[in-house]
């Protein structure tokens, strides 16, 4: 047994603890004492205390009662107004899964509910919120984690032991180092290696969007000689965009077989665009990077973290999540390395200001030596406008497009964009601001949606107080209408009249978003708009620099097409933060950082912050390039 269980153990009663165990870096205490696990007197808050770690106490699994009676006691104890759907039992960890409508309900006041179920039931409960859209995606997420709760328990008890080991240990030669094998000098496939003596951790490990699959630019560098996947310990995933996430089943094709780190909406959505990507590739020919097979099995490693969540990931490193204000459950990493030795702040994607989505970017955290930040929009030019600028010229657009008869297409990012811009819609009809149109959702738009709608926490005051409170769900609006195949899409181009249409790919690099192009583009009463970073070298970039003969065939087989619609840019939707952010960003940061690194935006941009920042804070700046390392410590 390791030393920390020795150690808790001490001071506790000897015939208290039936068995002892880890879940990651929670250390789990099993009793068969019915008694000692309703009122243990405070011992199991003194040994938390003493070890600063986090120590749960459970029934062993022979004092629960039977699973049967145990779902009608719970349905009794919990009143129908909680909107109780499914009781799901973990045997193996003495645990039981509500899901609820209205969690709160379900856990009453100061958690009364939640500690009659434990007296009458003897078995732990868990109370998740029902999805106000069914999402087939989150069902069979939890069902994959259900069904496989014994090998579960074995994958944490193997990551605590990772964590654990070397609890005592005494480092005699401490540094820290970072290498790029992605997103140095470019938007697109992020991917670090933060490497210690003790330990080898990846900060995301995504795909270049804008490049096709088969091209080799497109994917981090894996070979580079610091990278060997059997060595890695742990995978920290910020968000679910593929430009960070892509890879992940990939690393697990190949062997790495430890822990993910990431939020829970980060773990589904990812899912959701890891599955979309394989469909995609099967449907343009090609052969699939990674199947379905590979993405459970990321889900079954997956270790999933709430916001300022504290835990150890290997004996020298501790993570945090705080709010990045990008999309749905994008978390910036502080990284606390060694006994004080280093922190890192992986800052990924982030909006430093509140969206109709969103709460801004945290700010403060508990150290912070190292911020690495993003520069999509870190140019000087890059000045994006208000959020009040942005709502005025949606508006403006589509009014001027209604009113000509026209159709208005949003190329979205499944994620981020697409909900941001549906709330900004339903926000205006809703305030008689527009009148109300159809509003079509396409793509995996509608399955991430739901997604949102399971975890509405994570969303900003204004959106969970229409939610709780006034019970009006703004995702739920019936202007929305979903589509789901080529016949219903052709509906909507052929007979629907005047509307609003959010599709994907936000690049126009594949998806519904391509094809309502191609039969709206000679049409001058419709509009285009664009609201996403358009890729360098996207059919969305090429749009946008003012293209209007785009070839929809091959080199061999073109087929042109005139682009006769109005295009349009809303760069200050973005789920990015714009020059004067990223700045205000680093100069409100506290602590202040004594380094800057500069990663995520195209050569000029990623120089250009990192030149004002040393100039405005008199900090040290690097932008490094792919394939460099910068030792930190």
């Amino acid at each position: 047994m390791a030393d920390i269980i020795k150690e808790i153990l001490k001071d506790l009663p000897n015939d208290k603890i039936s068995a002892a165990g880890y879940e990651g870096a929670n250390i789990v205490l099993y009793t068969k004492d019915q008694d000692f696990f309703l009122n243990n007197n405070g011992l199991i808050r003194q040994c938390v205390d003493k070890v600063k770690k986090r120590i749960e106490l459970r029934p062993d699994p022979s004092i629960t009662i039977d699973q049967e009676e145990a779902e009608k006691e719970i349905r009794r104890i919990l009143t129908d107004e909680a909107g109780i759907d499914q009781v799901i039992f973990d045997p193996q960890r003495s645990m039981v899964v509500i899901e609820a409508e209205k969690p709160g309900l379900a856990i009453g006041k100061q958690g009364a509910l939640l500690r009659e179920i434990k007296e009458k039931t003897r078995w732990v409960p868990t109370i998740r919120r029902k999805p106000a859209i069914r999402s087939k995606l989150i069902e069979n997420i939890r069902s994959v984690l259900y069904q496989n709760s014994d090998w579960r328990r074995k994958f944490l008890d193997k990551v605590g032991h990772r964590v654990y080991d070397g609890w005592m240990r005494e480092k005699k030669h401490e540094w820290v180092r970072l290498t790029y094998l992605g997103a140095g000098r470019q938007v697109g496939r992020s991917c670090f290696l933060l490497h210690t003596p003790e330990s080898r951790v990846l900060l995301d490990c995504g795909m270049d969007p804008s490049l096709t699959p088969d091209n080799p630019e497109a994917y981090p560098y894996l070979e580079a000689p610091e990278f060997k996947v059997g060595e890695l310990d742990a995978v920290i995933v910020s968000h679910a965009h593929l430009d960070h996430s892509a890879l992940i089943p990939y690393l697990v094709k190949f062997g790495y077989s430890g822990p993910i780190y990431c939020t829970t909406p980060t773990r589904d959505v990812m899912s959701l665009l890891q599955l979309d990507l394989i469909k995609i590739m099967r449907n343009e020919g090609r052969e699939p990077i990674y199947t379905s097979e590979e993405v459970k099995n990321t889900v079954r490693q997956t270790i999933t973290l709430d916001y300022n969540e504290v835990t150890d990931i290997t004996p020298d490193m501790r993570i945090t999540f705080y709010n990045s204000g990008h999309i749905l459950g994008s978390a910036m990493v502080h990284i606390h390395i060694g006994n004080g030795l280093h922190n890192l702040l992986y800052g990924a994607d982030m909006k430093y200001g509140r969206t109709a989505l969103l709460e801004p970017a945290v700010s403060e955290f508990p150290r912070l030596e190292t911020l690495m930040i993003e520069s999509t929009y870190g140019g000087r030019d890059n000045i994006l406008p208000t959020r009040k600028e942005c709502e005025a010229q949606i508006k403006d657009i589509i009014s001027t497009t209604l009113n000509r008869g026209g159709k208005v297409l949003i190329p979205v990012l499944g994620v981020g964009r697409a909900q941001e811009v549906m709330m900004v819609i339903e926000e205006m009809v809703r305030t008689n601001v527009i009148k109300e149109i159809p509003v079509i959702i396409d793509g995996m738009v509608w399955d991430i949606t739901a997604i949102h709608t399971a975890y509405p926490e994570y969303l900003n005051s204004s959106i969970r107080k229409l939610i709780f409170h006034k019970d009006h769900n703004p995702f739920l609006h019936p202007m929305f209408k979903r589509i789901g195949s080529q016949k219903e899409r052709m509906e909507v181009i052929e007979e629907t009249g005047p509307c609003v249409i959010l599709a994907t790919s936000g690049m126009l690099v594949g998806g519904p978003s391509v094809e309502y192009f191609k039969h709206l583009a000679d049409n001058p009463k419709n509009t285009m708009t664009f609201v996403s970073y358009q890729g360098e070298g996207s059919m969305g970039r090429r749009i946008q620099r003012g293209e209007r003969d785009i070839n929809m065939g091959t080199a061999t087989k073109p087929d042109m097409l005139k682009v006769k619609l109005e295009i349009h840019t809303i760069d200050g939707l973005t789920g990015h933060s714009g020059r004067n952010q990223l700045m205000s960003f680093v100069h409100k940061c506290n602590p202040r950082p004594k380094r800057v690194l500069i990663v995520h935006g195209e050569s000029s941009r990623c120089s250009d912050l990192a030149s004002s920042i040393h100039k405005q804070n008199r900090i040290e700046t690097a932008a490094p390039r792919n394939l460099d390392t910068v030792r930190l410590k």
